[in-house]
């Protein structure tokens, strides 16, 4: 993930979310820290929602 720090990302999330932001940070355990979030929503509708902190739960699949 380091070669992607600092860029703009778009991720799938759990529940079918679609989010797009500026890689900040992370972890060994793949919790993200994205910037200047927006959620792609159904219609094309975009919410601005700041900074969001993706944690993958206790329940995340390790490889």
């Amino acid at each position: 993930l380091c070669r992607f720090m600092d860029k703009k990302l778009s991720l799938k999330l759990n529940g079918g979310r679609h989010v797009q932001g500026i890689l900040r940070g992370f972890d060994p355990f793949m919790n993200l820290v994205i910037d200047e979030c927006v959620e792609m929503a159904p219609g094309g509708q975009q919410n601005n929602i700041g900074m969001v902190v993706s944690a993958t739960g206790s329940t995340g699949s390790r490889v």
